[in-house]
C-alpha cells in the first residue's frame, strides 16, 4: 500500500512542509507517479514516528539522521532498533528530569542564577562563583554536564 503525501500527513500528524522537508535531508523516501506526486510506502508512518519520538526526546534532526544512518538503506526502524537507539538516549533524558526538577524546586527563590535576587545570591553565590560554571542558569545544569561542552 502507498501513502499520499496528505494521506501520510493525516496518519502520522506531520504536517506536509514538514514531511517535504524530512524528504529533502534523507530521513524519508517517496517514489513520484509520472504525474511527478509523491508516494510513500506504508513503513513510512513508522520512520516518521521514530522521528517525532526522537524530537520528543530533545534529539536534533541531525542526531536522528545519524541514529537512521545505522540502519541498512532506508529500513524502517523496528522494535530491536529502537530499543538499541533509545538506550543511548536515556542519559538525555535523566539530565532533562534532573534539570526540571532543579527548575521546579527553585522556581519560586532563584533563578540558579541569572540573577533575579541580589540577597538570596549573597548566600548561594557569593563573589559570583557561578560565573565560572558559564554563561546561563548555571546552577539549573547538571554539575559537569553543561550543554555545549
Amino acid at each position: 500500500m502507498v501513502l499520499t503525501i496528505g494521506e501520510l500527513s493525516a496518519r502520522s500528524g506531520v504536517a506536509p512542509s514538514a514531511l517535504r522537508y524530512y524528504e529533502s535531508i534523507g530521513l524519508i523516501e517517496s517514489v513520484r507517479t509520472t504525474g511527478n506526486q509523491r508516494r510513500y510506502a506504508q513503513p513510512t508512518l513508522r520512520r516518521v514516528a521514530f522521528v517525532r519520538a526522537a524530537q520528543q526526546v530533545g534529539l536534533s534532526l541531525d542526531e536522528i539522521t545519524d541514529a537512521l544512518r545505522t540502519l541498512p538503506q532506508g529500513r524502517t526502524p523496528t522494535k530491536a532498533d529502537w530499543s538499541r537507539l533509545s538506550s543511548s538516549w536515556r542519559q538525555r533524558l535523566e539530565d532533562q528530569i534532573e534539570r526540571i526538577e532543579r527548575l521546579r524546586d527553585r522556581l519560586d527563590g532563584c533563578i540558579g542564577c541569572g540573577c533575579l535576587s541580589l540577597k538570596t545570591c549573597t548566600l548561594n553565590n557569593p563573589g559570583d562563583e557561578a560565573a565560572l560554571r558559564g554563561p546561563g542558569a548555571a546552577f539549573l545544569e547538571p554539575t559537569g554536564r553543561r550543554r555545549g561542552r
